[in-house]
């Protein structure tokens, strides 16, 4: 971005954008100090979709929807009063903006919901005559979910109390979007195991359950594994940040 009075005039390009053909507004980081350190010299800035130069491209994914865009800026023209905290100041404020992502996306009670939706699944499908829930194998399966749900939820408490406090929520907090995506697509998972060969039917059709929600979320939430910080960065996190370990080694510089 190059400053040109109470503007920035914006040039390239953003991957991975949620919903941006429905949105109303954006947010980018950008490089208004080209010779600062990597982590400065970055600034947080919104502006309206709607802005001269903003192409939209969807990216279809192998859900078959384009629930993700690349954004491509033109010469976009945007005041500097949609900046937020401060010029160059961006990359604080993107950890903050991620840091409630991550947390967003491991809601114990999101969580909790699918696993209701699951078991009502498998009480109500049946099999040869059996219901799924009665299969030992799957029940098996669903009780270790559901324990898990269990531990999700108690590490919720754990986190609010924390922030009730006025205290940090630490490693508690670290571990969510971890936590919960990895759950979220376990469920989902066992949800198609247990439907069998229904379970991979996908298109509308007399056999296809539950309008195909579970193959879906199955596939989507993949994506939603890497959203945020991928699960290796994750893991990165955890243990650097809350187990104060060794940061990992960087490759050599030639």
């Amino acid at each position: 971005a190059v400053e040109d009075g109470d503007h920035y005039i914006i040039n390239g390009s953003k991957i991975w954008t949620s919903t941006a053909k429905q949105a109303d507004m954006i947010f980018c980081l950008v490089r208004t100090e080209p010779n600062a350190k990597k982590h400065e010299g970055i600034t947080y800035i919104t502006f309206p979709m709607s802005t001269p130069g903003i192409e939209v491209r969807p990216l279809v994914d192998m859900t078959g929807t384009a629930n993700f865009n690349e954004v491509f800026f033109t010469d976009v023209r945007v005041p500097k009063s949609g900046v937020i905290f401060a010029p160059n100041k961006g990359w604080q404020v993107a950890n903050a903006t991620l840091t409630h992502e991550r947390g967003m996306l491991g809601d114990p009670n999101a969580t909790k919901a699918r696993l209701l939706e699951l078991i009502t699944l498998m009480k109500t499908e049946t099999v040869n005559g059996q219901r799924l829930i009665d299969n030992p194998m799957l029940r098996d399966r669903l009780m270790k979910l559901q324990a898990e749900v269990y531990a999700m939820q108690a590490n919720g408490l754990r986190i609010t109390t924390s922030r009730l406090q006025g205290q940090p929520a630490g490693l508690a907090g670290l571990i969510v979007k971890l936590q919960g995506c990895d759950l979220n697509h376990e469920i989902a998972r066992l949800a198609i195991d247990a439907l069998g060969e229904l379970g991979i039917l996908y298109e509308d059709g007399e056999h296809l359950r539950s309008g195909g929600t579970w193959q879906w979320r199955y596939m989507y939430d993949l994506g939603l594994i890497i959203g945020g910080g991928t699960a290796q960065i994750q893991k990165n996190i955890i243990a650097e940040r809350g187990l104060d370990m060794p940061r990992e080694p960087k490759l050599a510089k030639a």
